[in-house]
């Protein structure tokens, strides 16, 4: 009877450790040893259908989920930092997050949303900082190009990413310092023979027809995130629609007359009232990147380059409290094809989440589009502040806590998210 009442007493002793030890929380604050990773493990939990509790501005943006098989070790594995923590606690988390008076929300990640990179076959190991951050953080994604979008297969994905991409046919405008690289002429003869094969006489009019189709896969609710040259040259190939900016080294004839003056502003996505560069020998495309002012005019220099997140209102602004989630607020700046967005061309109606507002510059912008959104986010490689043309891809386990990197990461979360209709 003696032995029956002491496995009875152990039995209950673990069955109630097991009741209580009920959830998992991943922190993100600075007790995280791996943010990167951690965003992985959340996406993990979602594609083996468990609910996540994204604790927006709880411990620097937490995740929260009920512990099953298998996540503790994943989180081990990988070298994510966690703690198990009781049914009562998890409870006594959630509330104090309901309370109206603290700036925090939960919001329930539901789905794993499927991914998809704009990316060519001849990408270079330096091209995308998106495809480096994702393949760290272990979130799986397939790659298209022209020929996948022209055949719609965007349909299939509920997440598109652009990065290191020129839309306006113009090859990155690298033609004065590289046009006798290999890579610069593979590229070029990669990019004809594909407008070729799609039936397009230049590269530019593929690429906007290729832009069309993505904007036409955002009306339809998809999330589209560009970075570095992407966004600015995706809104220029749409104003741009029915004239020629390319000159003769790009596609074999001139420009249109006076092509400034007929820019279609109504087509684009976040930039208006904007100028193209009339010199081919010119770097940056367009007065909406800040690559020549932002040294010359505002005196920023690698020490001083930094931008502000906005802080949003957690219960109210859900969306850009998501997408600013972080273990730091003032980030590090970084340059790229495009190094900001000057804020004299950003439309009314679009949402700047980060700025350096010394130099008039957003780093980081979000809008609406029809059902689905957009976020740009300026500059190549968070963590390599002048990323060159052949400089070896940055080593992301040197910088697992990358307070630059967290923000693309965010958005590959975003449309997990429980849809909640936002307060006005």
């Amino acid at each position: 009877m003696k032995m029956k009442h002491l496995l009875f007493l152990v039995a209950l002793t673990f069955s109630s450790f097991y009741s209580q030890a009920a959830y998992i929380l991943i922190p993100m604050d600075l007790q995280q040893k791996d943010h990167l990773k951690a965003y992985g493990i959340a996406y993990w939990v979602l594609k083996n259908d468990i609910e996540v509790h994204w604790l927006l501005n709880y411990r620097g943006g937490s995740f929260m989920m009920k512990d099953a098989k298998g996540i503790e070790s994943e989180c081990t594995v990988r070298g994510v930092s966690f703690e198990v923590i009781a049914d009562a606690k998890s409870t006594s988390i959630l509330t104090e997050i309901s309370d109206p008076e603290v700036n925090m929300e939960d919001v329930k990640l539901e789905k794993a949303p499927k991914m998809a990179v704009y990316s060519p076959k001849f990408k270079q190991p330096w091209d995308d900082a998106v495809t480096l951050v994702l393949t760290y953080a272990e979130i799986p994604y397939d790659i298209l190009y022209d020929e996948e979008i022209m055949q719609d297969k965007l349909v299939k994905y509920d997440w598109l990413h652009l990065h290191h991409e020129d839309f306006t046919g113009q090859y990155g405008r690298f033609w004065s310092q590289y046009k006798n690289a290999n890579w610069y002429q593979e590229q070029q003869k990669s990019l004809e023979e594909s407008a070729q094969k799609l039936g397009f006489q230049k590269v530019s009019q593929m690429k906007l027809a290729v832009a069309k189709k993505i904007r036409d896969f955002t009306a339809g609710g998809g999330f589209l995130f560009a970075m570095c040259s992407a966004p600015d040259s995706y809104d220029i190939a749409l104003s741009a629609e029915g004239i020629d900016v390319c000159e003769s080294m790009f596609d074999g004839d001139g420009s249109t007359p006076d092509f400034n003056h007929k820019l279609d502003y109504a087509k684009t996505f976040a930039f208006t009232g904007f100028s193209l560069s009339t010199n081919p020998f010119e770097y940056k495309k367009s007065n909406i990147d800040t690559y020549d002012t932002r040294a010359q005019k505002y005196g920023v220099t690698q020490k001083n380059d930094l931008f502000t997140l906005f802080d949003f209102s957690a219960k109210w602004d859900v969306v850009p409290t998501m997408l600013c989630q972080n273990h730091e607020q003032i980030i590090k700046g970084f340059w790229g094809q495009t190094v900001g967005f000057d804020k004299s061309f950003i439309k009314p109606n679009v949402l700047i989440l980060g700025e350096n507002k010394a130099a008039n510059e957003a780093r980081y912008i979000h809008g609406e589009f029809g059902k689905g959104t957009y976020t740009f986010y300026s500059g190549h490689d968070p963590e390599d502040y002048q990323h060159r043309v052949e400089d070896p891809p940055t080593d992301l386990s040197l910088h697992p806590n990358s307070p630059g990197y967290r923000l693309i990461l965010n958005n590959v979360l975003f449309p997990a998210a429980k849809k909640k209709k936002q307060k006005t």
